[in-house]
């Protein structure tokens, strides 16, 4: 029955296209069913009744929103016109997705960039040796355990993506995971240094990262080539 709904739905366009207008403007808090959008979300009967509710169709905002429903619908979707709106909150006047968390666009994972932001970039010297910071506080509170519970490494990743451009924030984060792990191997090897048989989850020998410096820890550069 649904590969025949498609099959003809040429032949159905009129009765369609009063069906979805009818309960697109009549039940605005319920479900309404859109298809294909090219010719349903298009026809002028649903267009006049988006517009009626202040939806401009030729923004940005509102084709970011329609791809994403087309996208996670598998090309068919159930929708109203609230769902719309709110889902055209959730993107800036570019249709660019902002991140619910900071307020900032730019920190979307996609299928277009997924295999292209893992790269390393500059990053402030200041958002380093924040991190670098609380690696070493968290790294000694915990004894060498990463505690998401506790951990406040996303109030530092936050700042660093306030300081870079929209394109750039991505590759920040990644640069600084790799900031982070360098530092944190810094400290499990001078834990070691002080304590042969010191493995993660023991105390910290006493003054054993009192040596270990942001600049020390990564000019090592073990786990990653640092292009500053």
């Amino acid at each position: 029955m649904f590969h025949g709904f498609y099959m003809y739905e040429d032949r159905l366009l009129p009765v369609q296209e009063w069906w979805l207008s009818d309960r697109l403007y009549i039940l605005k808090d319920r479900p309404a069913v859109f298809g294909n959008p090219d010719y349903q979300m298009n026809s002028s009967s649903v267009q006049k009744q988006l517009k009626a509710a202040g939806i401009d169709t030729n923004s940005k905002k509102y084709k970011a929103a329609l791809s994403e429903m087309m996208k996670n619908g598998n090309g068919a979707m159930f929708t109203n016109v609230q769902a719309i709106k709110n889902l055209m909150s959730q993107y800036d006047k570019n249709g660019d997705w902002i991140d619910p968390n900071t307020g900032l666009t730019g920190l979307a994972v996609t299928d277009e960039n997924r295999n292209s932001y893992k790269h390393i970039i500059s990053i402030p010297e200041s958002s380093r040796e924040e991190m670098f910071e609380l690696a070493k506080k968290e790294f000694l509170n915990e004894n060498g355990t990463l505690n998401g519970d506790t951990t406040k490494r996303e109030s530092v990743y936050n700042n660093l993506y306030r300081k870079m451009d929209k394109d750039d924030r991505l590759s920040a984060g990644w640069t600084m995971e790799q900031y982070e792990h360098q530092y944190r191997q810094a400290f499990a090897e001078a834990a070691k240094a002080a304590d042969p048989t010191w493995k993660v989850g023991k105390p910290i020998p006493a003054g054993a990262l009192d040596g270990i410096t942001r600049e020390s820890a990564e000019s090592g550069r073990k786990s990653v080539d640092i292009k500053l």
